[in-house]
């Protein structure tokens, strides 16, 4: 396909330089991805594509194009140029110096769209990848002015004042992409710390012939003769950076905001002594503008310089001041991001734990803090906290931040840690409007928090990460009373009710011996429980139904010398009681309150599934009803449940009873013919268990067969698999083995798999079937005597309609191509109507059922063409459309229809998604 695309190219260039626009204005860009892919792969575009150099040099030179081709121009220069040798023709041919001048294209009354600005930045961008383009960024200004009035001065320092200029460019895109290529610069370029200008000749040598471009870490090998070009650089950005961050106007503060985001940039990719020289170039203009305005860049730049120099005396004295700042919001960020970072220090971490607890100090009265009421930080804050949506926002912000504190050294820490969580606690207290115990609170604070689903939420997930701190055993039936109430609340947020539910299990889970949990209390959370699974509220109900699940996946200990059991058994009656509720659950009018009915069964009976316990009527009839729901139901969520609770009981179960295997043979039936993809999908993964058991204890080869968990519209690498060795005696295990495989259905599931509609199916079902293949069935080239012979008697009974139809196809199709001075083959549906080969023809005995033909198993893998299949559907569904041709294919028929006159014809035009 490469070959005919460089013969369409051509023609492409004379159709992008006429200056025609486009249909689809992405063409342009998935061009030049293309061109990148090639450059990447190793391929010369300046010598394989000349006519690249001549549309470059076209285009550059017409006063009339499209600001969308002279930006992707710009950017395929430098593309082009990004090679040592490309730069080299480029620059002979002087085009290099043409389209990099932007005085050049100001002069045409094009730089004035910041299309082709950003083109220009990025192209730029693609051009510094050598120690050459370095040279030529810093010289090229002194050939000619980039606007009329620049001085010699200005001049001198070639493409970096238009550069730095761009970087407070109007437009956010042009400024962002000059920030980007301003750090490219410092960070590609920064001389490596383990090198000096004495051993550099040395090592430059010495590399040269692995790879010159560049370095083992993605790095520009310095080299001595850009040393002054990169100083000066350096020099120009220091300054540049400097003078933006002076504080003056609202035009100058919107430039310092761009500085301060390439400041982040550079100080956490910079690397001593270039990253400390660029600190002591700002640093008095970051002390200028900390006293002006605390923004969030001007905070992140801050931080980043700490994490990179913790130990400068003036970058300590930056950090004290943004940590002193008078504004309650910006004091409770500050803080957090301080911890975040996992900055500590002796004197720091502690103030960001205080101005974190806060608002917990004022709002909940416990004055766990040592402070005078007459601080005036506390008093900041408290005025704060009077206006509704500021103490709504603060109060979230501290709860999100207070597990920060939990996990700091107890000597950082203003108070013990069973007193933050008591404050989380009463928090949640009053948001439920308890306003009783609180005797000094701040009022207005305390009005402003009842009954915000916000703060509960925050307030509950601060609750749920505090649970493994120490100290919090002895909050756990302060925490079980606070939750029952929380979800004996009607009136609660659905989501209210969901991370209640949470953070009880996650609690629950934590208690070493449940048995210490109040008998009532337990009998009230099973009260609760039963009114929550009837709610009226169909999300309430499904997280009623899931907290059920969950509890029943958690393990506790009633004593220490006991064995772990499922917490559910916490509850009167254990899960006995649960499961009544559970299977009413399964009746309810919410396909998700179903689905997650089914899969909280699951949890509660897999602990008798582990222990092999014996069946019961009641258990043989609630299969039959989810085979019911297999069937029966409309909604794919349960469905798909039913599915995964087969795959939970076989995985889990000791013991195969007939029930199991019976069931198992009725859900890979039903599964299979589903409608859904992720039923089917999981029906194969059923299937696969199935194919596990057999192959594990036939061959050791098989420990391949679990694959990693992916996205099933991922693309899977085609596995490899190592032939099985027979045995002397193995051929008659071998053919029970396939027969037994034939006999569950999970040959019949695979087919049918293979040739679904939807990808995710097919593609597991042929590698599947790619494993059976291999290591049941032995290869045609092989001579094992009467081991062939004998697996190949185990026959495979293929049905006349629906999917077998598309095997007959299959095989059809193959047959075909193999036998090409065969007669032409009749129309038929039959199997036997088919004129197939020698081979193929020895898998079959004769003996036909009711609308079915038997034959060979292994001569039916053979013939069916998995290693090809397998290749087409590991390619995206869309490799065929989104190709390089079409997209050249694609530009030359919109090209076409331009020059028509015909405007039907242009409406015809179709450019497909590449």
């Amino acid at each position: 396909m490469e070959g005919e695309c460089f013969t369409l190219l051509p023609r492409v260039c004379a159709v992008l330089a006429a200056g025609s626009s486009l249909p689809d204005d992405t063409s342009l860009e998935k061009l030049l991805d293309w061109f990148s892919e090639l450059t990447t792969a190793g391929v010369s575009l300046v010598k394989d594509c000349p006519c690249l150099l001549e549309f470059t040099s076209t285009v550059v030179n017409s006063a009339t194009s499209d600001p969308c081709i002279l930006s992707f121009t710009l950017k395929l220069v430098g593309l082009l140029a990004s090679s040592e040798d490309g730069f080299i023709v480029l620059q002979e041919s002087s085009v290099l110096d043409l389209v990099f001048n932007p005085g050049h294209w100001e002069k045409a009354g094009h730089w004035e769209d910041p299309c082709v600005r950003i083109g220009w930045i990025q192209g730029l961008r693609s051009l510094l990848q050598h120690t050459k383009a370095l040279c030529f960024f810093v010289q090229a200004g002194k050939q000619c002015k980039w606007r009329p009035h620049e001085s010699e001065e200005h001049l001198q320092h070639g493409l970096i004042e238009p550069l730095l200029q761009l970087q407070t460019d109007t437009s956010l895109f042009v400024a962002s992409a000059a920030s980007q290529i301003l750090a490219h610069i410092l960070i590609f370029y920064q001389p490596s710390p383990s090198l000096t200008h004495n051993s550099m000749e040395k090592n430059e040598a010495a590399d040269k012939s692995t790879n010159p471009s560049t370095t083992d870490d993605g790095r520009c090998p310095f080299k001595a003769e850009t040393d002054q070009s990169f100083t000066t650089v350096v020099m120009l950005i220091s300054e540049h950076l400097k003078n933006s961050l002076v504080s003056g106007g609202d035009a100058k503060l919107h430039h310092a905001q761009q500085s301060l985001r390439l400041l982040v940039l550079l100080l956490t990719r910079l690397r001593p002594p270039l990253r400390d020289s660029l600190l002591h170039a700002v640093t008095d203009a970051l002390e200028e503008l900390l006293m002006t305005d605390l923004t969030p860049p001007l905070m992140d730049v801050i931080l980043a310089a700490h994490s990179s120099s913790s130990s400068d005396v003036r970058i300590h004295r930056l950090v004290s001041s943004l940590l002193s700042t008078k504004k309650p919001t910006d004091l409770l960020h500050a803080a957090a991001a301080f911890l975040r970072r996992g900055l500590h220090d002796d004197v720091h971490t502690a103030q960001c734990a205080r101005a974190i607890l806060l608002p917990l100090h004022i709002v909940t009265g416990q004055l766990f803090l040592d402070m005078d009421p007459a601080d005036e930080d506390l008093c900041s804050m408290a005025a704060q906290l009077q206006n509704k949506s500021s103490c709504i926002s603060i109060i979230c912000t501290c709860l999100t931040n207070s597990p920060l504190i939990t996990v700091l050294d107890p000597s950082f820490l203003p108070c013990s840690l069973d007193v933050i969580i008591s404050s989380i606690l009463l928090m949640l207290r009053l948001c439920s409007g308890d306003t009783l115990s609180v005797s000094s609170g701040c009022s207005g604070a305390v009005r402003n928090v009842i009954g915000s689903s916000k703060v509960k939420k925050c307030a509950l997930e601060a609750l749920m990460s505090v649970s493994s701190s120490p100290g919090a055993k002895a909050e756990v039936i302060k925490v079980f009373t606070l939750l029952l109430k929380y979800l004996d609340d009607p009136d609660s947020d659905p989501t209210v009710f969901h991370k209640s539910y949470q953070v009880l299990v996650r609690w629950i889970s934590v208690c070493r011996d449940p048995s210490s949990i109040p008998d009532q209390l337990k009998q009230d959370l099973l009260g609760v429980v039963r009114k929550r699974v009837c709610d009226v509220r169909w999300e309430v109900r499904d997280s009623t139904v899931e907290f059920l699940g969950r509890l029943a996946a958690v393990k506790v200990h009633h004593t220490t010398d006991t064995e772990a059991q499922s917490a559910c058994e916490v509850l009167p009656g254990g899960s006995s009681s649960i499961t009544p509720v559970l299977e009413e659950a399964l009746l309810d009018p919410e396909s998700y309150v179903r689905a997650s009915a089914i899969s909280a069964l699951a949890q509660t009976q897999a602990p008798g599934w582990q222990q092999g316990a014996a069946l019961t009527q009641e258990r043989s009839e609630f299969v039959v009803r989810l085979l019911d729901v297999l069937s029966e139901d409309t909604e794919g969520f349960p469905r798909r449940a039913v599915v995964q609770y087969f795959i939970s009981w076989f995985s889990s179960s000791a013991s195969r009873s007939s029930l199991l295997r019976r069931s198992v043979r009725s859900v890979l039936s039903r599964g299979s013919a589903d409608l859904d993809w992720e039923v089917k999908v999981h029906t194969l993964e059923l299937a696969k268990l199935l194919l596990d058991e057999a192959l594990s204890a036939h061959s050791s080869s098989t420990k391949e067969l679990g694959a990693q968990c992916v996205h099933p519209y991922a693309v899977i690498p085609q596995p490899v698999y190592t032939p099985h060795t027979h045995t002397e005696n193995g051929e008659e295990d071998t053919a029970a083995l396939l027969e037994t495989l034939v006999e569950e259905g999970v040959v019949s599931v695979l087919l049918s798999g293979l040739v679904d509609c939807d990808r995710p199916v097919a593609l597991k079902a042929c590698r599947l079937l790619i494993v059976l293949r291999e290591a049941l069935c032995p290869p045609s080239h092989t001579d094992l005597g009467t081991d062939r012979e004998t697996v190949a008697k185990v026959s495979f009974l293929l049905p006349k309609s629906g999917w077998a139809l598309e095997i007959i196809k299959i095989l059809k199709t193959k047959n075909k191509a193999e036998e090409e001075n065969a007669a032409t083959l009749r129309s038929s549906n039959c199997i036997d109507e088919l004129k197939l080969g020698e081979g193929y023809n020895k898998g079959w005995d004769g003996v036909s059922g009711a609308g079915c033909e038997r034959m060979s198993v292994c001569e039916l893998l053979s013939n069916l063409g998995l290693d090809e299949r397998v290749k087409i559907l590991n390619q995206s569904s869309d490799h065929v459309q989104n190709s390089p041709l079409s997209l050249l294919q694609d530009i030359l028929s919109a090209g076409g229809a331009h020059t028509q006159p015909n405007t039907q014809l242009m409406q015809e035009v179709i450019v497909d998604c590449y």
